[in-house]
């Protein structure tokens, strides 16, 4: 990675000053005598000082709590810290301090359908559904489950469960029948909250053949919850008058006595979320968080990091089955708007997300970088044929965003737009590396590690390395970190799924690189790796020049085990019409060989019809490689086109 490179954007001294971060520097240096002269000096001494750190966070973003409690850190250990070991605090009371007459959400469905809800509002109809969850038996520890859409109601459903002390657990209504069961199933939900439809791509899905099994096969469902979205409330209730358990909203609501919204006071490592892995290995696993760690993470990522003020609008591309809706919905705690928008982001155009960009005021626009290469690749160029005056961010996440993606943002959507390519994961539901409105933006990097994390970069030997490749680790505790797995009572799955590379030390399996300047580059996933020749290539440096390919629309990239080493195999899905010949596939090559090395150049390029990928949108190299080598791929439920993997079985092309 060149030092030398320019960056894309930079912001004004006049820009930096007015953040919250630049605040942040400045009030530390008054409070600690210290002279941090920049984010990369803050950065050090967050992680020098965490307990500092992490107690000024506190105190700065405003955790409403009984007591923080004397102490910052009980055992610094990893796993098992204990992180403000004597607070005492509740989650929906955080995200509901404001209870005024600004709007807190906004839903909008793709068939064009609109709602909002003030913060007043929604204090009130939280207020009412904690009062029904009580009635109905919900205590602290309980959980709640929700099979539904990104609407307001799944939002009023979380925090009526997490005021009353009781975890959230929750995926969206396009997973199949064994998908929720592998997930629901395990943590033994006590009510589960269901849409008895959706709208996806011009259609109308029907939920209802599912949830009937859903109940039938899950013992702990007390209550189906049915919230009516593609029906009125009447047909719903006539829908679902035979189904077992089952009630509509309004009927649950109308059980509810008037009570005052009180919030349970819990410990800070109260569990919070359950949120599941992706499954494709096998059976999911259940990722337990705490209520302090995701609350303080996400008001530093979205105070700090995206500079997120109330006359901020929020949006971000996101179902329930992933953890960028846990991570959106927290932005209620600044008091922002909030747009929740549920259906396909090119229904029934390519632009419908700028449209509602411009209508809505939206000034934080987060999505994955599969939709920005995809919206590339379309020749859609939102800064033509929209305003976007009030956008100031840009957020991307989901793989890493290529060079080209960059660009394309910041040709084609805005130019004064700070463009912030995120990574971190379910695990611990928020970022490792992340935004900052006070650092320049440079082509393929994120802008910074975050605030209090430890993370490095360590080489096969276990040294921290920069400006070089290797594993991204955490080598210090944080308060984000799960508090458990559920059913794992000694540990070990836990214990197993991080710290087995290097004792006490979080290994997050991505393959990634610190830059000269302090940014970090992801080359994909550690166990997808290719080793050809025994040199380890990150797949992301494949893909990054495939995209250059205006023929290619997707791409998938494996290591095939050949005589005694791995040749490279590129899968490639061409635009419509088009057939992969010996020129298109030299093409390939050539473009891929100029920018990289000849041992990223493919053995075999191969034309395929589709691209297996998970609910979340993720491409699944594992999978894949596995097929192409006669091994069985455990959980095919966790993919949202499952059928793609036999176009991978048994190719002629690979036999030679």
């Amino acid at each position: 990675m060149s030092n030398q490179a320019q960056p894309l954007w930079q912001p004004t001294a006049e820009a930096i000053a007015a953040t919250q971060m630049d605040a942040f520097r400045r009030h530390i240096n008054e409070k600690f005598a210290l002279q941090l002269a920049d984010y990369a000096d803050l950065y050090q001494w967050s992680v020098d000082e965490r307990e500092h750190f992490w107690a000024e966070l506190w105190d700065v973003a405003g955790v409403v709590a009984e007591t923080r409690g004397e102490r910052v850190l009980g055992a610094d250990v990893m796993p098992g810290a204990e992180w403000f070991p004597g607070a005492r605090l509740n989650f929906a009371e955080n995200l509901l301090r404001y209870r005024d007459d600004k709007v807190a959400l906004v839903e909008r469905l793709e068939n064009g359908s609109r709602r909002q809800l003030t913060y007043a509002e929604l204090f009130a109809r939280v207020g009412n559904l904690a009062s029904a969850l009580e009635s109905a038996g919900v205590a602290r520890g309980d959980r709640v489950a929700g099979f539904m859409p990104n609407i307001i109601d799944t939002v009023v459903a979380m925090l009526a469960t997490t005021s009353l002390g009781a975890i959230w657990t929750s995926c969206s209504p396009d997973f199949g029948i064994n998908g929720v069961l592998d997930r629901f199933g395990q943590v033994q939900p006590k009510i589960l909250f269901a849409c008895e439809g959706y709208f996806y791509n011009g259609k109308t899905i029907d939920s209802l053949p599912r949830l009937e099994e859903i109940v039938a096969q899950i013992d702990s469902i007390e209550k189906l919850v049915v919230v009516p979205v593609a029906r009125s409330a009447a047909e719903t209730a006539e829908a679902i008058s035979a189904l077992e358990r089952a009630v509509v909203l309004d009927g649950f609501l109308e059980t509810a006595p008037a009570r005052e919204l009180t919030f349970v006071q819990t410990e800070f490592n109260h569990p919070l979320y359950i949120m599941y892995s992706s499954g494709t290995t096998g059976v999911p696993k259940c990722i337990v968080h705490g209520v302090g760690g995701t609350l303080l993470q996400h008001l530093k990522e979205h105070q700090l990091h995206t500079d997120m003020r109330r006359e901020d609008t929020l949006f971000y591309f996101t179902t329930c089955g992933w953890m960028m809706w846990n991570w959106l919905v927290s932005g209620l705690a600044c008091g922002a708007t909030l747009v929740l928008f549920d259906g396909s982001p090119f229904y029934p155009k390519a632009q419908s997300l700028w449209d509602m960009a411009d209508e809505e005021g939206i000034s934080v626009f987060g999505t994955s970088a599969k939709y920005i290469a995809a919206l590339e690749k379309d020749g859609c160029k939102p800064r033509e044929s929209h305003k976007l005056d009030k956008l100031r961010a840009v957020l991307s996440t989901g793989s890493p965003l290529a060079h080209e993606g960059f660009r394309y943002v910041y040709r084609d959507i805005k130019e004064d737009v700070c463009l912030s390519s995120i990574s971190g994961g379910t695990d611990i539901i928020s970022c490792f590396a992340l935004g900052n409105p006070t650092l320049p933006v440079y082509a393929g990097e994120l802008q910074c590690r975050g605030l209090g994390m430890a993370v490095e970069v360590w080489n096969d030997d276990g040294k921290a390395v920069t400006q070089e490749k290797g594993e991204l680790v955490c080598a210090k505790s944080f308060p984000c970190m799960p508090i458990s797995f559920w059913n794992d009572p000694d540990g070990s799955k836990y214990h197993g799924a991080y710290f087995d590379s290097w004792p006490g030390v979080w290994a997050h399996g991505d393959y990634a690189e610190i830059t000269g300047h302090g940014g970090v580059v992801i080359y994909g996933r550690s166990d997808a790796v290719l080793n050809p020749g025994g040199v380890r290539i990150g797949t992301a440096e494949i893909y990054r020049q495939v995209e250059k390919v205006e023929e290619v629309l997707d791409s998938i990239c494996i290591g095939q085990e050949w005589g005694d080493d791995v040749r490279v195999v590129l899968f490639v899905v061409l635009r419509e019409g088009l057939a992969l010949d010996d020129e298109l596939t030299q093409k390939i090559r050539t473009t891929i060989r100029a920018n990289t090395t000849p041992r990223h150049v493919p053995a075999k390029v191969i034309q395929v019809a589709d691209i297996p990928r998970t609910i979340s949108g993720k491409i699944v190299e594992l999978a894949v490689r596995n097929v192409v080598h006669g091994k069985p791929v455990k959980n095919q439920e966790a993919l949202a086109n499952p059928q793609a993997l036999a176009l991978f079985e048994n190719l002629e092309e690979l036999q030679s």
